[in-house]
């Protein structure tokens, strides 16, 4: 596996070759990763996997024709192949208006901060083993729990690096553990399934592994003895867990090409509140250890803090160069990039802020609700902000999580949804998207 040094005169060396054979502007990304991943079932081992890949993707110029390429075969003669051919494809590809590389004026200059991405360890196969067998032994010590899907534990570390033809150059390694439990319980003929999991950075940042097991057994027990609820518009509380996935659709309704394209349920709304003023949500591509923490974007941008939503009012797009000079604005340093194809919009590390109050506190005047746990589906139209998704976790009387249920539909328009939203006070940094508990009044609940 290569280091972020060798990374780096890779890509610098395709984007050369590029240019020797015609291109007018070129960029190029390079990456790859070494995992190792061991799962246990029913405390044997069942599996033990090592894989080590590596990919380089280049992007071609000619005046304001384009084409990509991507491969895997980093030797001289191949990137000399995939230069040749990614230039001929693109004298022969439309003029594209938009097309080109980041301003140069607006390049990340500055050296790369540290960031913590990776703690330089390499652990044993014995470890993850242990790890992944203390996980799911933990979940099957639960009572109730039956059977199990095992126990897993992976080490993963990773290189990605990005050069241009117009003097960005940057790379950097990463590293990342992971431990998770699927167990099923059983009571009265009922049988239901759940788990439970943690990543990290570091290694020594990982959770317990008994602790993430033993959560995977408590879920999958307390899903046991499911109750009914009737149809109709009541709060609905989500859990943290679920909770993140409310911010899927808004980060992609103020994508730069949703806007340019005007197929976003957001389009009038920037500048305008969007939620309670209660509600901030910030992208923090500069959190130490973080998830998704990167110092440049897709393009070679520099990377910063940004307030998506500040006490509810909606700061703006995240552009890439493409959809800002279609927008005729300037790109925000959220281009993604992968090895293949053009850059797009993504976010790195999002979060909502904390509100004032326990999750507790926030139920206590519900007669009746719902206490969201699982999502099933995506039914989200990002054009009209439609909403329906299927849902499971537990009914909530008088206050109180009651029974447990399951197969019903939640529904409404993630417009009201975002105005009625309330944050909890308990928000984690576990995923790379992260909200407290959140509850929003006057969904639409239907129970099979």
């Amino acid at each position: 596996m290569q280091t972020p040094n060798q990374a780096r005169d890779l890509a610098q060396d395709l984007v050369s070759r590029a240019m020797a054979a015609g291109a007018t502007a070129a960029d190029a990304v390079f990456a790859c990763d070494a995992s190792t991943d061991v799962q246990m079932r029913l405390g044997a081992l069942e599996d033990v996997q090592r894989s080590e890949s590596a990919s380089i993707g280049l992007r071609v110029f000619h005046g304001k024709q384009s084409a990509s390429v991507s491969g895997a075969d980093v030797s001289p003669q191949g990137l000399a192949t995939l230069a040749e051919r990614a230039v001929a494809m693109a004298r022969l590809a439309p003029e594209d208006a938009y097309a080109g590389l980041a301003p140069e004026d607006r390049l990340m200059r500055a050296p790369l901060p540290d960031l913590e991405l990776d703690d330089g360890g390499d652990p044993d196969p014995a470890l993850l083993r242990g790890l992944a067998l203390a996980c799911e032994e933990a979940a099957r010590a639960v009572p109730g729990v039956t059977n199990s899907e095992g126990g897993s534990a992976s080490a993963v570390r990773s290189v990605m690096a990005l050069a241009t033809s117009h003097g960005f150059c940057g790379s950097y390694g990463g590293s990342r553990y992971g431990v998770a439990a699927s167990v099923l319980a059983a009571r009265d003929g009922q049988m239901e399934r759940d788990s439970a999991s943690h990543s990290t950075r570091f290694l020594a940042d990982l959770e317990s592994a008994e602790d993430v097991g033993r959560r995977a057994g408590e879920r999958a027990v307390g899903r046991l003895g499911t109750g009914k609820i009737e149809s109709g518009p009541m709060p609905v509380v989500y859990d943290r867990r679920a909770g993140g996935s409310l911010l899927g659709p808004l980060l992609g309704a103020i994508s730069g090409s949703a806007i340019a394209r005007k197929t976003s349920f957001l389009l009038d709304r920037r500048g305008q509140p969007v939620f309670d003023s209660s509600v901030s949500i910030v992208d923090d591509p500069h959190r130490r250890r973080g998830q998704r923490s990167r110092a440049f974007d897709g393009e070679g941008l520099p990377t910063a803090p940004w307030r998506i939503i500040d006490h509810g009012v909606l700061s703006g797009w995240m552009m890439d160069s493409a959809s800002a000079r279609q927008l005729g604005e300037a790109p925000t340093g959220h281009a993604a990039r992968g090895v293949s194809g053009a850059p797009s919009t993504g976010s790195s590390n999002v979060h909502m802020e904390a509100g004032g109050q326990s999750p507790e506190a926030l139920m206590a005047d519900i007669r009746l609700g719902l206490y969201v746990t699982q999502l099933i589906g995506m039914g989200v139209n990002g054009v009209t902000g439609d909403y329906s998704r299927g849902a499971s976790g537990f009914i909530i009387r008088d206050g109180q999580l009651a029974e447990p249920i399951s197969e019903i539909t939640i529904a409404g328009n993630l417009k009201d949804m975002f105005a009625a939203l309330i944050p909890a006070d308990d928000l984690e940094f576990r995923y790379g998207v992260n909200v407290p508990t959140l509850r929003i009044d006057g969904m639409v609940v239907a129970s099979s």
